[in-house]
């Protein structure tokens, strides 16, 4: 069964990868790449990975999209309509022929990912999250701090930019 789900999610997410790149609508391409990012999150589901499912979900398809969607409306770009399999169907079956192919290959491969330092039998019992929780906070303590340190500074600098006047004029031109 995590077979079928993997084919699903593996070849949605293709599709709407390529139709990201490929419309030319950008509210469109914004669209399919929700799709893409909702089916990557499928992925790591099917990975035991609940902590990346989550990120994936809230940061990217939650806040980020709705960033790069409102800044879309912001700009009202007047395209037309352009589909890639109407313009380019040639490109078509080879795409599928090698996403076919690269299905092939991974399904037969004798690899099943690389293995982590911590026991299966503890992350099972204890939790995904919680192993990151405690990776995070005792071995990778110093590079945590250090990205905190970089997030006050981008919250600071955008709040200086934020109340700088721009349409302030200098002194020096209003007097003659």
């Amino acid at each position: 069964m995590i077979a079928v789900f993997f084919a699903y999610f593996s070849l949605v997410a293709i599709v709407a990868g390529v139709l990201t790149v490929a419309l030319k609508n950008p509210v469109h391409c914004g669209l399919a790449l929700l799709a893409l990012l909702l089916h990557v999150s499928g992925l790591f589901i099917l990975l035991n990975a609940e902590f990346l499912w989550a990120v994936q979900v809230i940061v990217y398809a939650g806040a980020i999209l709705v960033l790069y969607l409102f800044v879309l409306m912001l700009l009202n770009l007047k395209t037309e309509e352009r589909y890639f399999h109407a313009h380019y169907p040639y490109l078509l079956a080879p795409a599928v022929l090698g996403s076919l192919y690269l299905l092939f290959i991974l399904f037969r491969t004798p690899f099943s990912g690389a293995k982590g330092d911590a026991p299966t039998d503890l992350t099972l019992k204890t939790g995904n999250t919680v192993a990151i929780g405690l990776k995070m906070f005792s071995d990778h303590i110093l590079q945590f701090e250090i990205i905190g340190l970089f997030l006050t500074a981008a919250i600071v600098g955008a709040i200086v930019l934020a109340k700088t006047p721009t349409d302030a004029k200098p002194e020096s031109q209003d007097r003659p």
